[in-house]
């Protein structure tokens, strides 16, 4: 029976505000829809680092014979001072940085250099003898960048010392500021929700006040007079909710298709990634109507 009487007063509510309830769901949809994308953003940045940084490595370039560097005032890097750098990076102290070196020669720096630029003219005038010799590193964690760099940046024989990994970051300070400007756009469309849901709940308070004036009369609860109220908030913002899950879901499938063919080196966010954050907007829609409905319900429906 108190079931029945919950459902048929949410129905009520319901039809009697659907401007208002159509509102709601619009708004939390939007907002939980910045939610979800900055929150996908930031799942890609994870995976581009996870796939890029695994590639990257630390390129230590030796003196050519013609470097302007302090640290190449003795002319092109001789074998003690490529042994000596190759001693550091195998040595203990780095072992546990390290992962792999090798010794990129001249020979091999022409070849990669022909390899990528061949074609053009003006690669014609280049030669072996004009290429560096390098060591490349690759390291266990690409973050200690830093440790390589304090042991050898301005050593004899060394040149520069070279983080691959800066390549990448513009790319990833533009993401991040995307992801930065979402939430800065879900959180104010998260107050407008907040808002709009507290008025909701309010109206249709007032407009049934003379129910919950009876209510009072035989007894009822407080919690058995806020209760439809409360569903009324919450059933709204889970369409909203859900709506977003879909939009979400609906933008990343159709992105995956159009962009398969055409972009195969990056490794992209998927509907699995969808899922994972479903929940999240689930509960952040359940607390946007719990909070509206404790700061409406205290006032209007108190017993």
């Amino acid at each position: 029976m108190r079931v029945r009487f919950i459902l048929s007063q949410i129905g009520s509510g319901l039809k009697s505000n659907i401007a208002m309830a159509i509102s709601v769901v619009l708004v939390t949809f939007v907002s939980l829809a910045f939610v979800g994308s900055a929150a996908l953003m930031q799942t890609q940045i994870g995976k581009l680092k996870d796939d890029w940084y695994d590639k990257v490595e630390v390129s230590v370039f030796m003196c050519p014979a013609d470097s302007l560097q302090p640290s190449c005032a003795g002319g092109e890097a001789t074998d003690d001072q490529l042994d000596d750098v190759r001693g550091i990076l195998e040595s203990e102290a780095l072992a546990p940085y390290v992962s792999k070196v090798y010794l990129e020669t001249k020979e091999e720096a022409y070849d990669n250099f022909v390899e990528q630029f061949g074609d053009e003219d003006w690669a014609q005038a280049i030669t072996a003898d004009q290429m560096q010799v390098s060591f490349r590193i690759k390291l266990v964690d690409p973050e200690q960048y830093e440790v390589i760099a304090d042991e050898l940046t301005g050593r004899t024989g060394v040149q520069q010392v070279q983080d691959q990994r800066k390549i990448f970051e513009p790319l990833f300070l533009v993401l991040n500021r995307a992801t930065v400007l979402s939430v800065g756009l879900a959180v104010v469309m998260i107050v407008a929700a907040v808002l709009l849901i507290t008025t909701t709940i309010r109206l249709s308070a007032m407009s049934r006040s003379r129910e919950t004036s009876i209510m009072r009369l035989v007894g009822a609860s407080n919690l058995f007079i806020q209760l439809p109220f409360m569903l009324e908030g919450a059933i709204a913002a889970l369409v909203g909710a859900a709506l977003a899950v879909g939009g979400l879901w609906g933008a990343v499938d159709y992105l995956q298709g159009w962009l398969a063919d055409q972009i195969t080196w990056v490794n992209l966010v998927n509907t699995a990634d969808v899922w994972t954050i479903a929940p999240i907007l689930v509960l952040v829609g359940i607390l946007l109507a719990g909070v509206s409905s404790a700061v409406s319900l205290s006032r209007y429906t108190k017993v």
